[in-house]
């Protein structure tokens, strides 16, 4: 019985000799099937090249766009002053309405006003008496005064009367109008139409009196006028690009209408409707060494006030071959603007770029890129010095979401 175990025990460790040379033997003849890239303890793999995110930059024609600061201001602005002096009786219109051209806004006391007008009116008519008695006389006198019959001294005497009781007669009637004048002026009107603010006066003040006082202002809120103000030296600096002939002018010397302009409020909306260009100021600020340009934008809703900062966007140029870049693909520092760029060997490099201006959330590239480069706009933190990289193309988030959401 012993002598059976101990040959059983034999076999065994035989065969186990056995396997363990057949699997040796297997692996050093490649047989094996484990993944080649597998990676462990004891495994001599290596892991699979990192996914980056990357766009494919195209040359295409970009408008290179400006945000500047402005502030809005009322498209006409009119101060309602008394042109007599007076008392003011009535106030006649509601604060903070809209009133039209002509409307009487204030009422004073028109008593002594009327009362001049009826004294100048008695001194017409007394005046037209006076110039018909003369013309009377002189009509009279003339055949004697050709038959000799009065003294050529009478004569001109008579030809004098009239001539004054003409005079008389046309200072009375300037007197009465100057007297319907004050009358219809005490009724202070709107210079005219617009939205009218509070009341700066109160029944019982008197106004006039020694200088125009201010009653109340209007404003024409639509449209409105944006001021905002440009740098002198990226003035120049776009000028000459125009000139050296990298970027194209817009407007009509450029071939196209002058480009709109968009107004960014405070909150960072846009507004919807587009403003356009009025005119460049010719003349630098001395102060601050900036140009300043002024737009027009329609506003027929009130939303926008005047007095309102904003922020500007205008087109001022036109880059027939640049290339638009996502924002977070760039580095920007003082050295320089700078991109990772996918080789055709998947090795990632470094490369300068020269940076036009924004275009929403993305960069227009001047310089330093050429058309059909893989640019890298996300994953950075997956790249490693001398490491290959596997190139996906990008997405925007939105886009991303959308695709999403039609899967579902």
């Amino acid at each position: 019985m012993a002598g059976m175990n101990r040959s059983m025990r034999v076999s065994t460790g035989w065969v186990l000799a056995l396997s363990v040379l057949s699997a040796a033997l297997l692996v050093a003849c490649g047989g094996g099937t484990a993944a080649p890239g597998a990676a462990g303890p004891g495994g001599g793999g290596m892991p699979p090249p990192p996914s980056v995110g990357v766009v494919t930059v195209q040359p295409a024609s970009v408008g290179l766009t400006t945000e500047l600061p402005g502030r809005l201001e009322a498209w006409r602005t009119a101060q309602v002053r008394s042109r007599v002096a007076g008392i003011v009786q009535k106030r006649l219109f509601t604060e903070g309405s809209d009133v039209k051209a002509g409307q009487s806004l204030f009422q004073l006391d028109a008593a002594s006003f009327q009362a001049q007008l009826d004294s100048a009116l008695a001194v017409q008519a007394k005046a037209e008496a006076n110039l018909a008695q003369a013309q009377s006389t002189l009509d009279r006198n003339q055949p004697l005064a050709a038959a000799k019959v009065i003294s050529q001294q009478e004569w001109v005497l008579n030809q004098t009367a009239l001539k004054q009781a003409q005079a008389d007669l046309a200072t009375a009637r300037a007197a009465v109008q100057t007297a319907r004048l004050n009358v219809e002026y005490a009724a202070v009107r709107a210079p005219i139409g617009g939205h009218i603010g509070r009341a700066l006066v109160t029944e019982g003040a008197l106004v006039g009196q020694g200088e125009a006082t201010l009653m109340a202002t209007i404003q024409q809120t639509d449209p409105l006028y944006v001021n905002f103000t440009q740098s002198a030296n990226e003035v120049l600096r776009l000028r000459r690009a125009i000139e050296g002939g990298s970027l194209k002018k817009l407007g009509k010397d450029g071939g196209r209408q002058a480009a709109p302009i968009r107004v960014v409020l405070d909150d960072g909306s846009l507004y919807p409707l587009p403003g356009k260009l009025l005119f460049t100021d010719l003349s630098v600020d001395a102060t601050s060494g900036q140009v300043t340009l002024r737009a027009e934008l329609p506003n027929p809703q009130g939303l926008l006030l005047p007095g309102l900062y904003v922020k500007v966007r205008l087109e001022q140029a036109q880059a027939d071959h640049g290339m638009v870049l996502p924002q977070q693909a760039v580095t920007r520092g003082v050295a320089g603007d700078t991109v990772l760029v996918v080789g055709a060997d998947h090795s990632v490099s470094q490369r300068t770029v020269k940076i036009g201006s924004a275009l929403g959330n993305q960069w227009v590239v001047l310089d330093g890129l050429k058309p059909g480069e893989q640019v890298v706009v996300d994953g950075f933190q997956k790249i490693r010095p001398k490491t290959p990289v596997t190139p996906v193309p990008w997405a925007p988030p939105a886009a991303s979401a959308a695709v999403v959401a039609a899967s579902r």
